[in-house]
């Protein structure tokens, strides 16, 4: 069992703080458990009772009566039968669905959604409410319009390196190899073949995550979706943007596919917390630079599944995993551009543009990284610390 602290110490600290707690992230990344095994057990250990916790999965059959908001309404404040404190906890907020007003005398009345139904228990001084929902259908966008303010987000994310070693057996260098190939979505970690760790990665891929991108954006054209997953997946950490990514389609698949819906694409995955991408930042300049872009796989693992496990590039997917763990830590992370002018032996000059693979930001701390696999090389390591020196 994995003790998931950091996110089990977000959702401690956000404890009664009249907000509804809203855990997203990728399917399967540990949602639930967090929530359902390990926060339940924490309220437990303050002497709160299993009866005012209640807990409700939408997936269960036996609650699909549940997806109606009004059932769901009902049901919850039926449980809630005093005034003592409930805590609330409802398992793949998503699967409720919208239903019309049934309330006719009000003209172009707003259908009745989960978010009404929660939006509506806060009014309860005595309920504090914890939900999960689907990664592509719980978004970021979602709570701050849908729950006018009152949504608290927990993202989520699969186990970092240090969280795959707690339960590790074996040499850390073995661990890190290990690591790198199969990513840490617990259910992969626990497989104990590579065919089963593959199978389920693969099938994870293309029975969830791009269905659920498909559904969600009523996307028509699932396999361009799968030809832009294996080109991102193949430029971890290189520069791209959406004109570069048209242009590949032309060339290796003799496809045309516009810019704006490449841009579309790419933006739904992120929505969907299967990718994210660094924007690059001129540091002296203090300015963003619009393109192109670094994107980045949630998890290793899957990002390896997509190219059937082959392209195992270590340096690429050791700056994938420092990306992860900086988003995991709380950072803000872009791509550093330092601009130097270059005089070259004639006496003439131009500018070049030096790169900090990250540069992090949370609050008052900032951090420049380099991520290189070695710095044995002479070289290499002026190569590495020329932006540093130039900021």
């Amino acid at each position: 069992m994995y003790k998931r602290q950091i996110y089990l110490d977000k959702l401690i600290a956000r404890k009664d703080n009249g907000l509804i707690k809203v855990i997203t992230g990728v399917r399967r990344c540990g949602k639930s458990f967090l929530l359902f095994k390990l926060y339940k057990e924490y309220l437990n250990s303050l002497g709160i009772e299993d009866s005012r916790i209640i807990q409700i999965s939408l997936e269960e059959t036996e609650n699909f009566y549940l997806h109606n908001p009004l059932s769901l309404d009902l049901y919850i404040k039926k449980t809630v039968s005093d005034k003592e404190r409930y805590y609330i906890f409802l398992d793949e907020i998503q699967f409720v669905k919208s239903i019309k007003n049934p309330d006719t005398a009000i003209p172009d009345a707003e259908p009745i959604t989960f978010y009404s139904v929660l939006n509506g228990l806060l009014k309860r001084q005595n309920i504090d409410v914890y939900v999960t929902g689907s990664n592509s259908k719980m978004l970021s966008g979602d709570i701050l319009t849908e729950f006018r303010g009152r949504g608290d987000e927990v993202r989520i994310y699969p186990l970092s390196f240090s969280e795959f070693m707690e339960q590790y057996d074996g040499d850390v260098r073995d661990g890190w190899d290990e690591y790198l190939m199969y990513g840490g979505l617990p259910l992969a970690v626990q497989a104990k073949t590579h065919e089963a760790k593959s199978s389920y990665l693969k099938n994870l891929f293309k029975e969830t995550y791009i269905k659920d991108v498909i559904e969600r954006n009523k996307f028509r054209n699932e396999e361009n979706i799968s030809d832009l997953l294996n080109i991102l997946a193949s430029s971890v950490g290189s520069l791209t943007n959406s004109l570069n990514i048209h242009n590949t389609f032309l060339s290796v698949k003799k496809q045309k596919v516009s810019v704006n819906t490449i841009s579309s694409y790419t933006k739904s995955l992120q929505e969907a917390f299967l990718i994210d991408c660094a924007k690059r930042f001129d540091i002296k300049g203090r300015k963003y630079i619009s393109t192109p872009l670094k994107y980045y796989f949630v998890d290793t693992g899957l990002r390896n599944a997509l190219l059937n496990f082959r392209q195992i590039e270590e340096t690429h997917l050791m700056e994938n995993i420092i990306f992860n763990e900086l988003k995991i830590r709380g950072f803000d992370v872009d791509v550093g551009v330092v601009e130097i002018y270059e005089t070259n032996e004639n006496g003439s000059g131009q500018k070049k543009q030096l790169e900090i693979d990250f540069v992090a930001n949370k609050a008052q701390e900032r951090l420049y990284i380099q991520s290189a696999l070695s710095i044995a090389d002479e070289k290499k390591l002026k190569i590495e610390l020329r932006p540093f020196l130039n900021v």
